[in-house]
């Protein structure tokens, strides 16, 4: 726990976001402060919540820390988003405190004007005299805990704020950080490299949990991919966490330089939160050899599935086997359980807890998450074969009903993007008058490729030579660049909605 590590090795390093370092004392000692300047001073009660709206830095941690010790709800917010869109957040979490950095200063104030009560504190000299001033007496550990509140990726609707079941103590809080950890690898053995945006769940997450677990975090401040190859040599990483369009931009690097990449201290890359197409992990394994660790979940029930770069070899394309102590498995439209390595809804049954997650502010999408106590899903279509291994297909809002035939974009897109000229596609369902939707592709280039007829016949033959008939597409946009988030989910509704303007689809 941080406290321990703190009296043990007060003096080494637990965060460095390349700018400012913090020891594990400091880091102690201002995770108190935080939960101290939330209760006393800024007079939050528990379960009042807080936002944080700032790039990477070593803030972001002790902000969740300090809002595990005080009892309160953290939302971090994704500033890639517009002011109204941040407006909506920070109202509908009803955030009483603003955390920002300057970066961010005029947006936030104007955000939180618009809000009832509440106030902005900036990242720098403004939170450090507050820390300074708060009290060091750290809470009672057995004292209510508080937790994340992180709100999904909006993808294809409004995004809602997610609230995991959370420990009862502070104290069990804190304990079970690093308890988390083990389960997906994350021991606190080396330091944990954070490559992407800190407001999304999983480098976040992942990362407070192997720090809890003694592990230093190194903070890239942005997604560069040669600063990250650097980073990885240079502070001896670990563990790392990556999306796909990483491994993408990392295998676009000259060869020569790939070759001479080398970081021996590297034992375990975790990704997901979206797709990887087969070839590309292929490519990544054989490059940086069997550490990749490959899982399945999301935001609402956390990590459900593994699988190491062994088993997915051995089972390509696998988001890997249940956990131990979860099942998971497909249902028909019905709810009807559904035979072993036929397609449906996913859902997963959770050990221990009967309501794992809850979607704040709405109990009606919530109560539509669970099949039956314990049994909840996130959205997703896919099967689980004899040996338990899951197989994605789509999310369900993603999914195109053509002619009464369900087809499920991830397929087409994962084709598609096997094209040389394809840098990054998308694949989603337009109105037709006949069929009610008829599939549509956008297409990102590689460089060196230009948009034109030709070019657009000469993928949707690749894709005819390597797809059923109807899941072709029947034409391409091309596109200067996908709206992709940089947990690497498309942001399909970006593209979708031009194309749905009076018309409401039957999904999504």
């Amino acid at each position: 726990m941080l406290f321990d590590r703190a009296a043990r090795d007060p003096a080494g390093l637990a965060l460095d976001d390349l700018t400012r370092r913090r020891s594990w004392q400091e880091l102690a000692d201002r995770s108190v402060r935080v939960a101290r300047f939330l209760r006393d001073d800024a007079g939050l009660a528990p379960d009042d919540h807080v936002a944080v709206l700032m790039e990477n830095r070593v803030e972001c941690i002790e902000l969740i820390l300090g809002a595990i010790m005080a009892g309160v709800w953290l939302t971090p917010l994704n500033w890639h988003l517009r002011e109204d869109e941040i407006a909506y957040v920070v109202g509908d979490s009803h955030a009483k405190v603003l955390f920002s950095s300057v970066r961010f200063e005029e947006t936030a104030r104007r955000v939180m004007a618009g809000q009832i009560g509440g106030g902005v504190v900036l990242a720098g000299d403004e939170l450090d005299a507050a820390l300074a001033s708060a009290s060091d007496v750290p809470m009672d550990e057995s004292g209510p805990a508080g937790g994340n509140m992180i709100y999904t990726s909006g993808t294809t609707g409004r995004p809602k704020g997610v609230k995991r079941a959370r420990p009862p103590t502070v104290g069990s809080a804190l304990e079970n950080l690093a308890h988390l950890g083990s389960h997906v690898g994350l021991d606190g053995s080396g330091p944990h490299l954070i490559t992407g945006p800190m407001y999304h769940a999983a480098p976040l997450m992942f990362a407070v949990y192997d720090n809890a677990g003694g592990a230093p975090i190194v903070i890239q401040p942005h997604w560069d991919e040669r600063d990250c190859l650097a980073l990885l040599q240079e502070r001896e990483v670990a563990h790392v966490h990556l999306v796909p369009t990483m491994f993408v931009r990392l295998l676009r690097l000259p060869e020569d330089e790939r070759a001479a990449f080398h970081a021996p201290a590297l034992e375990a890359c975790l990704h997901g939160a979206a797709p990887v197409a087969v070839s590309i992990k292929e490519r990544m394994i054989e490059w940086w050899g069997e550490i990749l660790i490959e899982y399945w979940g999301g935001t609402e029930g956390g990590v459900n599935t593994l699988a190491t770069s062994r088993e997915w070899l051995e089972h390509p394309g696998t988001v890997g086997r249940a956990l131990p102590g979860f099942e998971i498995f497909a249902v028909d439209e019905s709810g009807e359980r559904l035979p072993t390595g036929e397609r449906g809804d996913l859902y997963c049954r959770h050990p221990n807890l009967d309501r794992p997650f809850e979607y704040h502010g709405d109990p009606r999408k919530t109560e539509r998450a669970y099949l039956a106590p314990g049994v909840f899903t996130i959205g997703d279509i896919g099967s689980v074969d004899e040996e338990g291994w899951v197989f994605l297909a789509d999310r369900k809002s993603n999914m195109i009903i053509s002619g009464g035939v369900n087809i499920y974009p991830l397929e087409i897109e994962q084709v598609i993007g096997e094209h040389p000229a394809v840098a990054d596609v998308g694949v989603f369902g337009v109105p037709d008058d006949e069929w009610g939707e008829s599939v549509k592709a956008a297409v990102e280039l590689s460089s060196g490729h230009t948009p034109s007829p030709a070019l657009e016949a000469d993928i949707l033959a690749f894709a005819r030579e390597r797809l059923a008939g109807y899941k072709v597409p029947r034409s391409i946009d091309f596109e200067d660049e996908l709206p992709r988030h940089e947990s690497g989910k498309l942001y399909i509704r970006h593209l979708r909605d031009r194309y749905w303007p009076d018309r409401e689809r039957r999904i999504g």
